[in-house]
């Protein structure tokens, strides 16, 4: 059996619990303090919250319009300039709290952010990057065509999963630095003699020697497997029928 002195101390515990949370509600149930735009709710707790079921989505739409969303205020003011696309309309579920939170704890860590789950969009949306998204400007990028989808993924956009063997072996030692080959930060344009001891004078030589004469600068296009002695894998073929022998464009045999 329970000794009685311990039923007294648990009872005059909880009472004492009860006692704090009626005297001050705030401080001993609250897990924080509001954000600022929500500061006069401070001790309104029903405002958002059901009784024993938390944060509910409907109370937050009661002000927060979904179609106006990143397009006007709470009271009806039209925003100038925002940083929140209006993609609010194209979710599967209007449940606030997926994303958003309020009674900010303090941060652990400076670079704390919310991970977004694409999943809450509509298909239709999910594969159109740039309804949210600014467009990449850089030399990669530019004149690419297809989807994001083909080299990056929504949960986790870095690193991106770019084949670079459709287009030239990365194999040792050949695994380097993108700068190493694509100098100025020029991604469309490569050079091997960055590291190799290859001097165009001396590499148009050795291919004369070998019967072949013409545009040898673009070196991937002939040794995409990375091998020197290896020149099967062609990117491109002479238009001509037949007689093409499968050399790349602008290259011949003599």
């Amino acid at each position: 059996m329970t000794p009685r002195w311990v039923w007294i101390v648990l009872g005059a515990a909880l009472a004492a619990i009860l006692a704090l949370a009626v005297i001050f509600p705030h401080q001993m149930v609250s897990p924080g303090d509001l954000q600022p735009a929500h500061a006069s709710l401070q001790q309104d707790c029903f405002a958002c919250h059901d009784a024993f079921r938390g944060a509910a989505p409907e109370r937050c739409v009661k002000c927060h319009a979904v179609a106006d969303i990143g397009r006007r205020t709470t009271k009806g003011a039209p925003i100038a300039w925002s940083r929140i696309p209006p993609f609010h309309e194209a979710l599967l579920q209007q449940n606030c709290m997926a994303c958003h939170t309020d009674h900010p704890r303090p941060r652990l860590t400076r670079n704390l952010t919310l991970a977004f789950d694409h999943q809450l969009l509509k298909p239709e949306l999910r594969a159109r990057c740039a309804t949210c998204h600014t467009p990449p400007k850089d030399d990669l990028h530019r004149g690419v065509t297809g989807s994001c989808a083909q080299c990056h993924a929504t949960t986790a956009w870095k690193p991106a999963s770019f084949d670079h063997d459709r287009y030239f072996s990365l194999a040792s030692p050949h695994d380097t630095t993108c700068s190493t080959c694509h100098t100025g930060g020029a991604y469309r344009a490569y050079t091997c003699y960055g590291c190799h001891e290859h001097q165009p004078a001396r590499i148009e030589a050795e291919h004369r020697e070998e019967g072949v004469r013409g545009d040898i600068q673009d070196c991937a296009r002939c040794h995409r497997s990375a091998d020197e002695h290896e020149a099967g894998e062609r990117r491109g073929r002479r238009s001509g029928g037949d007689d093409d022998d499968g050399l790349p464009v602008g290259v011949t045999l003599r």
